[in-house]
């Protein structure tokens, strides 16, 4: 039998269609729902430990330039420790003050460059010292954070093998389902059920109300959704309604009204009880 074309069918079979597929989609937001904020967890962890890394890689840079820096010292030292032995031995030759003057200013010019060199050697190490220490705190981090994140993994992929079979079922019967509808009245359901808090797209009236935003229908509006001659719409949050008949739910209201039936009988036989009362 050939199916039908989605253009083709009644208004009640498009209705009937477009609640099953809400039906469906509910279901498979509950099933991801199950999940609760574990993806989101699982993807900060995973950002916080890619940040962790990047600062770990900024301090082991920093640790390598002072390393450097102070191989670079230690190196103008031994320059300038060759130099003061030079101009020390100069200083047996020398033939008048002037040179005299001029090797003893030379030495003492790098005797301070030696100092200035341990000076910055010790500053350097002390920071190398404070980025170790650093470094150290950020591999703990980093350690911390990838046992947590594994252990969110391991809850998250427990949940996902435990409903992706039912899930991925729901998806397929959603698919074969969509393309039953039209796709101008799939695309408005969609944005419908997109831009609603609980994702309801088409609800059906309850106790005179809409079933998504419970603002009252009037009576004329609910008679023509009973009569599934078009497509109605709620005037208040925009969501498709169906009545309960046709969405399969039934509503259990004649109990609801004989409880008012019955006080007003009460009442009434008070009121006779008093007149008798009053006439004797």
């Amino acid at each position: 039998m050939a199916k039908k074309d989605p253009t083709d069918l009644t208004v009640e079979e498009k209705l009937k269609t477009l609640y099953q597929l809400q039906t469906t989609l509910s279901s498979i937001d509950d099933k991801r729902a199950l999940r609760g904020e574990l993806p989101l967890e699982v993807h900060d962890l995973e950002d916080e430990i890619e940040g962790l890394h990047t600062h770990q890689n900024k301090i082991q840079d920093e640790i390598e330039d002072f390393k450097h820096a102070v191989a670079q010292k230690q190196g103008d030292i031994k320059e300038a420790e060759t130099s003061v032995e030079r101009y020390k031995q100069q200083l047996d030759t020398v033939a008048n003050n002037r040179e005299y003057d001029t090797l003893t200013k030379e030495i003492e010019f790098q005797v301070l460059e030696i100092e200035l060199c341990n000076k910055k050697i010790k500053e350097a190490q002390e920071r190398v010292d404070a980025k170790n220490g650093e470094l150290d705190a950020t591999l703990k981090q980093i350690e911390d954070r990838t046992a947590d994140l594994e252990s969110k993994r391991a809850e998250l992929d427990d949940i996902m093998q435990e409903t992706r079979a039912e899930e991925e079922h729901l998806k397929d019967k959603a698919a074969d389902l969509e393309k039953k509808i039209e796709p101008r009245l799939l695309t408005s359901f969609m944005r419908i059920r997109k831009g609603a808090r609980n994702g309801l797209g088409i609800v059906y009236v309850q106790r005179d109300a809409c079933g998504g935003c419970f603002n009252k229908i009037p009576p004329q509006r609910q008679l023509d959704i009973k009569m599934h001659k078009k497509i109605i719409v709620c005037e208040y949050c925009g969501r498709i309604l169906v009545d309960p008949e046709l969405a399969g739910v039934k509503l259990a209201s004649a109990d609801v009204e004989e409880k008012p039936k019955r006080k007003r009988t009460i009442r009434r036989k008070k009121a006779t009880d008093t007149e008798e009362t009053a006439a004797e």
